[in-house]
Order: structure tokens, then C-alpha cells, then sequence
């Protein structure tokens, strides 16, 4: 369901859409409307009453043993209203037999036919009903129940029900006597479980009914409640007068417009929600897909993504996709160090863990018959990445969503230009720029604050611009997960219990990956230090050591490490608002000045509170190389170049008193000459394939990327464009990829 603010908010949109390009709505677009409207006065009606439940039902819905009777009558007692249990009022009085003596007497399938055609006969308002563990199995019937009711998902650990399920002695659980374990039968519900739920309660191990019940009170509260969950600009300066109202936006707001208006960048109004020790412990033997539900679901609120529709996104962004079923593993290097490997990914990077996701996100939240270009800035992962994210889209949002990245021409690696040109497809293409990375970034920022040309491009293509750099929160938000993962992984892996602290070490350019772990430890990840790591481009790093950040006279150097190759990080801005509470009219300042007199200091009390959490150093290219070399002769494994950066520095700040996780954002396979430079081999004038294949010669970890492998066989050279480091002609390659997209 839709906030009726949400609804009239999404109205202007689509209606501006459809103006802008002078077209009649098509019939697709009308059915989007009036379902939108039909479920705002759906919302409407749920707030008709004071009471919590008002007219609608709170339908508790969970596998056999997870508690839902008992919960169900907590419930009811608190809100004054009627309590509906399937299996007593509703079933063995429909039948006049006990649910054991009709599940023996017509069998497993009969008796779920059966089952929901009586719940179909059956209608209720305004009260708490209690589900069976196989009513979810029946679509119709679900249906039947979900159009007057909030179905709330009871997720119980296996264990706890297995273990319930035996002190019961329960003889009514539809396939419990074909053979199949308890263990089996209640993972195969699991699929029926998440088709279902609006709102899911993560039941920690032990918890009491009463502590169970007062979380699906929550829970209902923050699915009633949508206007709690919005973000703003970090330079959005709070009125004088305290009753005017806040410029905030929807979660799907922020996806959708990429940067705010006034050049900033969205984040939440209010903190990170905070999971519990016991529901963090509960997700330690949890797969990677599952543990990045349970997070999303919490940041995400369920009017921007239903909670079923948010599992399918992750599901099919983290399937077959990636090449090791753990997603984002954690190998331990030696001593305290563990490597955190985000580079299963089709494109061999840590981008995939988000943009494998947020096209996705973004192809839901955007309304019908609107096209979108989206502008991307590459250093060198992200282009690929995000290319390959958009051209995995369905047809239908290929057609009205495109994408341009720009990279400079001369400033990644000769893998990663190879990857970018051959990464296009019928929605995305690739350019490159006679300039940095630095200029790509702030020309898409430029591009965006540009009203009159993204006017031009509404009202003469009837299309909207957006960004999928790190600068827009869907693409940053993904990447919270892997790091809470890998801290999971260690506790699951017996290197720690949980509650204990450890440090991470991230080579940073943009600083989005470290800002993703900042918002893991206010999750409730125990981080301890956040070490970034910084090549000669060590802009951040001296920042961090003097609160100065400083651009003047320093020269961009093209190193090993191509894709932190960056002197202008967008990210900081985010972390540095968090810092000064919010401080919008500081930001304001402060990133205005870095524009025009490409500096900024902050003051003394900042740079110790950044301090506090934050160490930071620099690794030459000679100390780059060596790492390299050395980490292999010792381990057998290869440390792609970026990784290796921050090695040296883990190496040198990290104090030995806590493991260090060190992310790992490449593999090696997309910086062979540089990795055959370090180990001395002296075959470095082969063709990529070849050097690759003389890499997988040595048998070391991790293997060859197969898909990279295969990115080296393409024989057919694609074609791309090439233009000038000037704002018009950007613009004029923008306007001329929408013409021949959308027109």
C-alpha cells in the first residue's frame, strides 16, 4: 500500500512526465494511476480510526512452532480487539473434526484445498488473526486475506522451531509423515513465507511472546507510519522558524533524483536503524542473500519496496550472478588479517554488490511511460559494472531506461577500458574523456544543477536525468551489507564471538565503501577503526590527519591503483554531516569554498571527532608492487593492486589487538601487467589473455574470474566515443544518446 502523500507525490511526477512529452497516457500508465489512487484511498481508510488496527486486520503469519497463537492473544488483549486463531475458530469448527483427523483422513493435498476453502468462506475486521503454517501455501486464499489486512511474517530461527516443534509433539504439519526431515520441511516453506508478508518480525533466539508481540506492535506502527522514513540534503539548511515544514524526501525520491537539488547529497533525516545483539547473532549462520533482506528491509521502508518485492530484487541480483555462493567470502591472509573478497562479481569489482541490485531498485521506483538517462562517472569499475547492472533489466525497462558512463580516456587501466567499450549494450554506452576522473564526476554534478538543460530534456524527450555513482543512495546503501557480512563470517568462522571489535581497512577514493562501513557500525557492527588507505592521490589521507582538505597545486598522479585515483571525494560530504549533526549550512559552506578556492578547513573539535574513529596513511607504488610480491611468496595469494595499497598501510597503522579486515575491490585478472611487474615476470608484452592465462599458470588464490577470462576472448572490437573535457560538448553527447534511445 501507498501513503496517500506518496500517491499525490507520485501523481505530479507521472502527470509532469506525461505533459512534458505531449503524448496521450497510454493504457499502461492508466492502470498505474488508478491503482495508485485506489490504494490511496485504501490508506486513507486505515487511518479512519484512532485505534491501531482500525478496520483493517493484522494477519500474523509464520511457520509451525514460531508462536503465532500465543503471540496473536498478547496482541488482541492489548488492542481490545477480537482474536481469530485458524486452526480453533475457523477450521475444526468448519469441519467438526480436529485438523490432525482431517489431515489424516483426506491427505496432504486434499487438505490444503480444503484448508482454503474455508478460510476463502471466512471474513473478519479489525482483528488479530492467527494463521496455520500451511495457509500460505493456498494463493487464493492468501489473496482473500491480504485485501483487508497487514500479514506479518513471524521469522523464527530454525533451531528455536525445531526445538519447540519436538517439546509439542505436534501431529498436524501438512508433509510431516512423507519421509521428509523437520529440518527440510521448514526450510521448503521458507519460499511461501516471503511471497506473503508485508512486514517481517526477526524473532531472536529466545525471545518471550510478550517481547515478540511488541514487536509486530512496532512493526505495524513503522508500516502505518511512511512519512517517518525520509532523507534529506547534507546541505539543506534547517528555517529559523521551527514550524516550517522540512524538505524531505521518500526513499524512492532520493533513487530517483540521484543528487538533491541544491547539490547535495541525500541521507536519512534520522539515524541507521539498529538491529539487537540477539538479532545480529541470530544472522550468523544466515546465507548472504538472507542477511541482506533482513538489513534492506530495515532502511528500506515498504511503501517505497514492498518487502516481497525487495527479496525477489535481492535473490535475483545475488543468484547466478556472482561466482562463489558465499557472495562476499572472508578468507583469513595471515596472522589478525582477513581478506574481505568482493570480486565475484560478473565485472570483477566490489560495484557489483550494489549495482547487481540497484538497477532493480531504481527500474521499481520510477513511474511508468517517464524514460531515464542515467549518468555515471567511472575511475574504472563503476563503468563496467553499472553497465552490466542496467543491460540485465527485463525488456519492457531496458526500453525506457538508459545509461552513459564517462571515464577518462587515458586514466584506467587498459583491462578496465577493454571491460567498459565491451560492457555496452542496446541501453548503455561508454565515453571517454580527455581529462580525470575528478572532471567526469564534477561534470555530472554540473550537468544535474543545470535547469534549463534537464528542463530542455524533459519537455523536448520527455526524459529525466540520474546518476548511479555512489552519490546516489541506492547505489551506496547495498554496500552496508557486505561489510556486516564479513564481520558475520568471522563470529561463524569461530575467529571471534560476537560483541568483539575489529578494524577495517579500505582503499578509499570516493569514500563510499568506507562510509558503507561507518553505517554498518551504526547498524550495530562492533567496528573499531575505519583505516583508510590512499595511494599518492593521498588527499583523504592528509585530511584525516589535519581536517584540511586541500587541492591546491596538487596534480592528479595516475598510478597502479587506477580506480582510487581521485583527489575530489563526493562521499565525504556524507560523513562529514553526520559528524556536525547535520550541519547543513556548514556543508553548504565548506564544499562552495572547495569549488572555488579548492580548500576547506574544519574545525578543531571535527577533526578530533573524525579522528576518534578514523586512522589513515598512504602507500607508494614502489611499496605497492612489493606487497604484491611479497603477500604471494608467502601465502600464494594475489592481492589485486588497490588491495595491496591497503595492505601496506593495514600493515603499518593497524595496532595487531584486533583482526583487521582488509577489502579486497578487484581481482588481479584486471591489472595483469601491473600484478606481472610485481611478481617479475618478464612475459608482460602479451595479449591479455595471455597474461591472464600465464597467471592461472602459478595456481594461486583466489583462481582466474572465468568471466573476465571470457572478457579477454571477445575478438569484435566495439566502438565508442570520445569527446573533449568541456561541459557543452558532454551535454551535446547526453542530448544526442537520448535522441537516438528515446526518439
Amino acid at each position: 500500500m501507498f501513503h496517500f502523500n506518496r500517491c499525490q507525490h507520485l501523481k505530479k511526477i507521472t502527470q509532469k512526465c506525461f505533459s512534458s512529452i505531449h503524448v496521450k497516457t497510454d493504457k499502461h500508465a492508466q492502470q498505474f494511476l488508478s491503482r495508485t489512487f485506489a490504494l490511496a484511498e485504501l490508506r486513507k481508510s486505515w487511518y479512519s480510526t484512532h485505534s491501531l488496527v482500525g478496520d483493517k486486520n493484522i494477519i500474523l503469519m509464520g511457520p509451525p512452532g514460531a508462536g503465532k497463537t500465543t503471540v496473536g492473544r498478547i496482541i488482541g488483549q492489548k488492542l481490545g480487539c477480537c482474536v481469530i486463531d485458524v486452526d480453533d475458530d475457523i477450521l475444526e469448527k468448519s469441519w467438526n473434526m480436529s485438523v490432525s483427523e482431517k489431515l489424516q483422513d483426506v491427505g496432504n493435498e486434499q487438505f490444503l484445498e480444503e484448508e482454503g476453502k474455508a478460510v476463502l468462506n471466512f471474513s473478519a475486521s479489525g482483528s488479530v488473526i492467527s494463521l496455520t503454517g500451511s495457509n500460505p501455501m493456498h494463493d487464493a486464499s492468501m489473496w482473500h486475506l491480504k485485501k483487508n489486512g497487514v500479514i506479518v511474517y513471524l521469522d523464527v530461527p530454525l533451531l528455536d522451531l525445531i526445538h519447540r516443534l519436538k517439546l509439542m509433539k505436534i501431529d498436524r504439519i501438512v508433509g510431516q509423515n512423507s519421509g521428509t526431515s523437520m529440518k527440510d520441511l521448514l526450510k521448503f516453506r521458507r519460499q511461501y513465507y516471503k511471497k506473503w508478508y508485508d512486514a517481517r518480525v526477526f524473532c531472536e533466539s529466545g525471545a518471550s511472546p510478550e517481547e515478540v508481540a511488541d514487536k509486530v506492535l512496532n512493526a505495524i506502527k513503522r508500516y502505518q507510519d511512511v512519512d517517518s522514513e525520509t532523507f534529506i540534503s547534507t546541505r539543506h539548511v534547517l528555517p529559523k522558524d521551527c514550524e516550517q515544514k522540512v524538505s524531505a524526501k521518500f526513499f524512492s525520491e532520493a533513487v530517483i533524483e540521484g543528487l538533491a537539488s541544491d547539490g547535495g547529497l541525500f541521507v536519512p533525516a534520522k539515524e541507521f536503524p539498529k538491529l539487537s545483539c540477539g538479532e545480529w547473532k541470530s544472522l550468523v549462520g544466515a546465507t548472504y542473500i538472507e542477511r541482506a533482506q533482513i538489513l534492506l528491509e530495515r532502511c528500506i521502508h515498504p511503501a517505497d519496496i514492498p518487502a516481497a518485492r525487495l527479496g525477489e530484487m535481492i535473490e535475483t541480483a545475488y543468484g547466478e550472478n556472482f561466482a562463489c555462493s558465499k557472495i562476499a567470502p572472508v578468507r583469513h591472509l595471515s596472522g589478525n588479517q582477513f581478506i574481505l573478497e568482493l570480486f565475484h562479481g560478473p565485472t570483477g569489482s566490489f560495484k557489483d554488490l550494489s549495482l547487481q541490485l540497484m538497477p532493480h531498485i531504481f527500474a521499481h521506483c520510477i513511474p511508468p511511460s517517464c524514460n531515464y538517462m542515467i549518468l555515471v562517472a567511472t575511475s574504472g569499475d563503476t563503468g563496467s559494472a553499472v553497465l552490466n547492472g542496467f543491460s540485465r533489466l527485463n525488456k519492457n525497462d531496458k526500453q525506457r531506461i538508459a545509461v552513459v558512463t564517462f571515464f577518462p580516456e587515458n586514466g584506467v587501466s587498459d583491462f578496465q577500458k577493454a571491460q567498459i567499450i565491451g560492457s555496452q549494450r542496446e541501453n548503455g554506452w561508454a565515453v571517454g574523456v580527455e581529462s580525470d576522473f575528478d572532471f567526469c564526476q564534477t561534470a555530472i554534478k554540473r550537468i544535474f544543477n543545470d535547469s534549463d538543460f534537464t528542463g530542455f530534456l524533459t519537455v523536448e524527450y520527455g526524459t529525466i536525468l540520474s546518476s548511479a555513482n555512489s552519490i546516489n543512495w541506492g547505489r551506496l546503501l547495498p554496500q552496508v551489507v557486505y561489510h556486516a557480512s564479513a564481520y558475520l563470517d568471522l563470529v561463524s568462522q569461530g575467529f571471534i564471538s560476537f560483541g568483539s571489535p575489529v578494524d577495517v581497512c579500505i582503499p578509499t577514493g570516493n569514500f563510499g565503501n568506507i562510509l558503507a562501513a561507518v553505517y554498518a557500525k551504526m547498524m550495530g557492527i562492533p567496528i573499531r577503526k575505519f583505516i583508510c588507505a590512499s595511494n599518492q592521490n593521498r588527499v583523504l589521507t592528509d585530511f584525516i590527519k589535519t581536517g584540511h582538505y586541500d587541492l591546491r597545486e596538487r596534480k592528479l598522479a595516475q598510478t597502479f591503483s587506477p580506480s582510487i585515483d581521485i583527489l575530489k571525494s563526493s562521499n565525504l560530504e556524507r560523513h562529514l554531516h553526520l559528524m556536525a549533526n547535520k550541519d547543513g549550512q556548514l556543508m553548504t559552506e565548506l564544499f562552495n569554498q572547495l569549488e572555488s578556492q579548492h580548500h576547506f578547513q574544519i574545525e578543531k573539535v571535527l577533526v578530533e571527532k573524525l579522528q576518534q574513529d578514523f586512522v589513515a596513511d598512504w602507500c607508494s607504488e614502489g611499496e605497492c608492487l612489493a606487497a604484491i610480491n611479497s603477500t604471494y611468496n608467502t601465502s600464494g595469494y594475489i592481492l589485486d593492486p588497490h588491495t595491496a595499497v591497503a595492505k601496506v598501510v593495514a600493515d603499518r597503522v593497524q595496532d595487531k589487538t584486533c583482526p583487521v579486515i582488509v577489502s579486497s575491490t578487484a581481482h588481479y585478472s584486471k591489472f595483469a601487467p601491473a600484478i606481472m611487474q610485481a611478481l617479475k615476470i618478464k612475459e608482460i608484452n602479451e595479449t591479455s589473455s595471455s597474461q591472464l592465462y600465464l597467471l592461472g599458470s602459478y595456481n594461486a588464490l583466489p583462481p582466474l574470474h572465468e568471466a573476465l577470462l571470457e572478457r579477454t576472448k571477445q575478438q569484435e572490437k566495439m566502438e565508442y566515443q570520445v569527446c573533449a573535457a568541456d561541459m557543452n560538448v558532454l551535454k551535446s553527447h547526453v542530448e544526442k544518446l537520448i535522441q537516438n534511445q528515446f526518439i
